[in-house]
C-alpha cells in the first residue's frame, strides 16, 4: 500500500479491477501523502479530504454494482481556474479569493461521470499569467525534484501533484504552454490538445483564442486514458468542435516504422541549454533507430511567435478581466466613496503585479490609434504562422522539439526580468497561436538532477499520431533511463 503513490492509472486500474485495493484505501494512501508532504511541496490550494472519501466510497460502490472504467475510483487533482459547482475557484487570485463557482466545467462533469474522485484545487500563476507559478497571490509552489526549483507555469500545482505522488493524475489548462512548460519541468507527461478538442466551458477565461484544457498524467498511456474521456463535443463551447472521438490508447500499440519526424532548424539555436539540446538530437536518433524518418523543416515565422503572443493574449486579458470591478465579480474595496474610486481601488487591491501588466499591454494594444499597428499586426503574424505549421505538416507527420530551452530554474532567479520569464514558452507558444496539439514527455535529466522533457507536435485534431510518436520515445526512453520519482520526505 505505501507504494500506491508512485503507481499509473493503469496500474491502479487493473488493482482496483482485482480488488487488491479499492477507492477508498488509494484515495487515503494519497491524501495521507499529501498532508505529511505538500508543506514542502506546496501544489494545492485546498484539498477537499471528506469530499474526497466520499466520493471514494461512491466510486467504491459503482464497481460493486457492476461498473467498469479505467477512471473508477482514480483520484484527479483540478487546477484552479476550472471552476467545481460551489466550490471555490479563486485563479490563485485576491480578486476571487471568496469566490464560488455556481456551475461544474464540462471536463469535471465528465470526470465524474467517469467515476474518477476530485481531491483537491491546485496552485497556479494568478489567472494563469506566468512561466513559475511565482505569480501565485497566495504562495510559490516548489518543484518536486528539487524544492529550490520552480514547478514551471501556470499550471505548476498540477504539475507537482503529479511529480510528487500526490494524484496519479491532474487537469491543467495551457494558453502558451502552461501544461507542456510545467510537465517538462516537473519530469511529467502534459498534453495540450486541438483547439476545439476539449471544452472550455467552465475555464476561468485569459485569453480566449488560445485557452485549452488538458491533462497531466505519469505516463503516455494514462494520458490517452484522460483523453479518451476528456475529449468531445459540448454544445456549451461555441469553439467545441463536432467530429468523432477516437480511442486514443489504440493509437499506443502502433509504431513508428516510415514515420516522418520534423526537426525544426529555429528552434535548436543559441540559447538553448546544452543538456537540453542533447536529449532532443538523442530523441531523434532513438527514433531513427526504430524506423522514423528524421527530416530538418524550417518553420521561418517562429521569432516572431513571443511577439505575437504577447499582443493577442493581453489584448484577449484585458477584455476578459474587464468583468472582475468589484461589483459583480470578486474583491470590492472598502476605501472607495464613489463608483469610479471603487472600480480603481478594487482592481489596484485584487489583481497582482503581473496580471496588471498584461491587462495594461492589452488595454494599449486595443486602444484607438494603435489597433492596426499592434494587434492587427499580430493576427496576421498569427496567420503566417499557422501556415508555416501547415506547410511542415506535408512533409511530416510530426515535429520533435524541445519543451523549454532550460530545466527547471531556481525560484526567484527570473521574477524580476519579465522578459526572460516569457522567453521560457519560446517552443510551445506557436503550438496555441495555430491550434494544434502539443505533448511534453519526460526525456532526461540535467547534471543537476532536474528534469527535462521533450515536445511533439502533430497537425489540427492530429492527437492519435502524437500518441503513437510519444508511446515509441517513452518506451525507447525507458529502456535506457528508466521510470523514475523524486525523493521526499
Amino acid at each position: 500500500m505505501a507504494e500506491l503513490h508512485n503507481e499509473t492509472i493503469a496500474s491502479l486500474s487493473r488493482k482496483l479491477a482485482a480488488g487488491e485495493t479499492t477507492s477508498a484505501a488509494l484515495t487515503k494512501n494519497l491524501l495521507e501523502r499529501i498532508e505529511r508532504l505538500d508543506p514542502q511541496v506546496k501544489a494545492f490550494l485546498r484539498v477537499e479530504k471528506e469530499d474526497a472519501l466520499a466520493q471514494a466510497a461512491d466510486a467504491d460502490k459503482r464497481r460493486a454494482a457492476g461498473e467498469k472504467g479505467p477512471l473508477l475510483g482514480i483520484p484527479v487533482a483540478v487546477k484552479d481556474n476550472i471552476a467545481i459547482e460551489d466550490r471555490l475557484t479563486t485563479c490563485a487570485s485576491k480578486i476571487l479569493e471568496n469566490f464560488r463557482a455556481p456551475y461544474s466545467a464540462t471536463v469535471v462533469k465528465k470526470l465524474r461521470g467517469a467515476g474518477a474522485v476530485l481531491i483537491g484545487k491546485t496552485n497556479l500563476d494568478e489567472f494563469a499569467m506566468g512561466s513559475s507559478t511565482e505569480n501565485s497571490a497566495f504562495f510559490t509552489t516548489r518543484n518536486p525534484w528539487d524544492l529550490n526549483a520552480v514547478p514551471g507555469g501556470s499550471s505548476g500545482g498540477s504539475a507537482a501533484a503529479v511529480a510528487a505522488g500526490f494524484a496519479p493524475a491532474s487537469l491543467g489548462s495551457d494558453t502558451g504552454g502552461s501544461i507542456r512548460q510545467p510537465a517538462s519541468l516537473c519530469g511529467v507527461v502534459g498534453l495540450k490538445p486541438t483547439y476545439g478538442r476539449i471544452s472550455r466551458f467552465g475555464l476561468v477565461a485569459f485569453a480566449s483564442s488560445l485557452d485549452q484544457i488538458g491533462p497531466f498524467a505519469r505516463t503516455v498511456e494514462d494520458t490517452a486514458l484522460l483523453m479518451n474521456v476528456l475529449a468531445g463535443h459540448d454544445p456549451l463551447d461555441s469553439t467545441s468542435v463536432d467530429m468523432p472521438v477516437p480511442d486514443y490508447a489504440a493509437a499506443l500499440k502502433k509504431d513508428v516504422k516510415g514515420m516522418v519526424i520534423g526537426l525544426p532548424k529555429e528552434y535548436l539555436v543559441g540559447g538553448i541549454d546544452p543538456a537540453v539540446e542533447t536529449v532532443v538530437k538523442t530523441a531523434a536518433e532513438r527514433l531513427a533507430k526504430e524506423g522514423a524518418r528524421i527530416e530538418e523543416i524550417s518553420l521561418p515565422h517562429t521569432e516572431y511567435g513571443i511577439s505575437v503572443y504577447y499582443v493577442i493574449a493581453t489584448a484577449e486579458a484585458s477584455s476578459n478581466l474587464a468583468r472582475y470591478d468589484g461589483v459583480r465579480y470578486g474583491h470590492r474595496s472598502k476605501e472607495s466613496h464613489d463608483l469610479a474610486a471603487m472600480y480603481v481601488n478594487s482592481r489596484s487591491e485584487g489583481f497582482g503585479p503581473e496580471v496588471k501588466r498584461r491587462i495594461m499591454l492589452g488595454t494599449y494594444t486595443l486602444s484607438s490609434g494603435y489597433y492596426d499597428a499592434y494587434y492587427l499586426k499580430a493576427q496576421k503574424a498569427r496567420t503566417l504562422i499557422l501556415n508555416d505549421f501547415r506547410a511542415a505538416f506535408k512533409k511530416c507527420n510530426v515535429i520533435l522539439t524541445p519543451t523549454a530551452p532550460t530545466p527547471a530554474f531556481t525560484i526567484g532567479e527570473k521574477a524580476d526580468n519579465p522578459l526572460q520569464m516569457y522567453l521560457s514558452d519560446i517552443f510551445t507558444i506557436s503550438a496555441n497561436l495555430a491550434g494544434i496539439p502539443g505533448i511534453s514527455v519526460p526525456g532526461g535529466f540535467a547534471p543537476n538532477g532536474r528534469p527535462i522533457g521533450v515536445q511533439l507536435m502533430a497537425a489540427h485534431f492530429g492527437e492519435e499520431t502524437l500518441f503513437t510518436a510519444a508511446a515509441a520515445y517513452e518506451r525507447l526512453r525507458d529502456a535506457v533511463v528508466g521510470s523514475t520519482f523524486p525523493k521526499l520526505g
